[in-house]
């Protein structure tokens, strides 16, 4: 029997060495891309508060038809104050998905009667929800004025169970989020919900009644009715 010639016979290519390579760069691709993301949202945020800033004060100047950038399709309707933090946040008119990205928003419109609703993400404009307690000074200003509330409790809500109730001639206030804070997950059917009352006077330290501030006049009731916020 004649020998082969192993003169003629190549040695196997490694063929695991490009697969290798492709699954390394596209796991670090997505690595990169997903720290870019995770960057680039509160970015995003800040920047837009600034732009917001001149959009109101533009606004506040005549000039109604003042876009903070040319292709907004909202304009800063409000401007949401926690002097204790120094916190200053501008609130947008129109709730939506991409209103959000860029503040927070008037959940029932700004025009909707005296209760109001504010929504924000609980990752940027409404991180700092966590950190109120009883008896902070909130004021919200728009173009009627500037009203002045005390934080009298925080909430969780499940929203498969809840319903938002709102009251056109009553005046509060009302923050909102999703919660728990700093969750690895998006969305979810809790609600974070931070009710604050007219300041008695006007003047900071002053907090609401016992009676103001008591479970009667919380917004949720007990009939089953989701609660839409980010």
């Amino acid at each position: 029997m004649a020998r082969p010639d192993r003169s003629r016979i190549r040695p196997p290519r490694a063929l695991t060495a490009v697969p290798r390579t492709a699954v390394f760069f596209l796991v670090a691709g997505s690595a990169a891309a997903l720290a870019l993301h995770a960057v680039w949202i509160p970015v995003k945020a800040e920047l837009a508060q600034v732009l917001l800033s001149r959009s109101w004060q533009a606004v506040r100047d005549g000039n109604a038809d003042s876009p903070p950038w040319p292709w907004a399709d909202t304009l800063p309707a409000g401007v949401l104050r926690v002097p204790r933090l120094g916190l200053e946040q501008f609130v947008l008119a129109g709730q939506s998905g991409r209103n959000l990205a860029f503040g927070p928003v008037f959940a029932n419109g700004p025009g909707a009667g005296l209760d109001r609703v504010l929504s924000g993400h609980r990752d940027t404009h409404f991180r700092f929800l966590e950190q109120l307690r009883p008896g902070d000074r909130l004021e919200l200003e728009t173009g009627h004025g500037t009203e002045i509330y005390e934080m009298t409790h925080a909430e969780v809500i499940d929203s498969r169970r809840a319903e938002l109730v709102i009251e056109p001639g009553r005046r509060r206030l009302s923050l909102v989020t999703c919660y728990p804070f700093g969750a690895a997950t998006t969305g979810g059917p809790l609600r974070y919900v931070v009710t604050a009352l007219p300041s008695r006077g006007g003047a900071p330290g002053k907090t609401p009644s016992k009676d103001q501030a008591s479970p009667d006049n919380r917004r949720f009731s007990t009939r089953p009715r989701s609660v839409s916020s980010p």
